[in-house]
């Protein structure tokens, strides 16, 4: 007479463990929504030091108008979490960017935009030295894992031919032998055109310093996008 019960038995056993299957299904199915419904981490914005002389320290220029304002400016409309500080200090030389570069640079910074050379070829100064600085800087911050954007400069035409030709090819060489992102000119666009300069004829006003940013920003932006990715 037991027989006929114990098919009830195990139905009922198969419901229960059914039941418990699911409610486990469905827990964690919960405990997975719950946890992509957290928000994420916010990312940290990548900091970026303009090291250079007058033509990237917006010189002469108003406040909110130098390269590194315009910049930031600029890249925030990329929508683009960055933080671009001005370190460029006006009448720097090669040397004397190296010999600030340990403590203008603070630690935690991403990316440096090294934007030195003019003054040295305005003082012809000579080629050697201008590349051992240029090479000692490079190195002391890949040495401190900071990425740098090498700005390349041209030394003026009345300094000669012979000296213009390797001055220019500095900066395409140590780009390359660096490996180092490379913007070829920092005033292309903007050299030798009178209403894109002060009336000094050599520094970028603020419509010049425009064209520069717009010109450079997205080749910086690209790094910042291949660091935050």
């Amino acid at each position: 007479m037991q027989q006929p019960n114990q098919p009830i038995r195990s139905a009922t056993a198969k419901t229960t463990s059914l039941k418990s299957h699911m409610i486990l299904m469905a827990s964690t199915l919960f405990l997975l929504l719950c946890l992509f419904a957290l928000p994420a981490k916010a990312q940290a914005p990548v900091s970026i030091i303009t090291f250079g002389d007058s033509l990237s320290a917006g010189y002469q220029l108003p406040q909110g108008h130098g390269f590194s304002d315009q910049l930031q400016k600029k890249l925030d409309e990329m929508g683009l979490k960055t933080h671009v500080t001005n370190a460029a200090v006006s009448g720097d030389t090669t040397a004397t960017g190296l010999s600030r570069l340990d403590w203008s640079i603070p630690d935690g910074t991403d990316l440096v935009i090294l934007e030195l050379g003019a003054n040295d070829a305005l003082q012809g100064l000579p080629l050697d030295q201008t590349k051992a600085n240029l090479m000692a800087m490079i190195e002391r911050l890949k040495e401190r894992k900071i990425s740098v954007l090498l700005a390349g400069m041209q030394a003026p035409p009345n300094m000669g031919k012979p000296y213009v030709d390797v001055f220019n090819a500095i900066y395409p060489d140590l780009a390359k032998q660096y490996q180092l992102p490379f913007y070829p000119f920092f005033l292309d666009g903007v050299a030798a055109i009178p209403e894109l300069n002060l009336k000094d004829g050599i520094h970028p006003n603020k419509d010049g310093v425009a064209i520069i940013t717009n010109k450079i920003a997205p080749l910086v932006a690209q790094l910042v996008k291949d660091m935050q990715s």
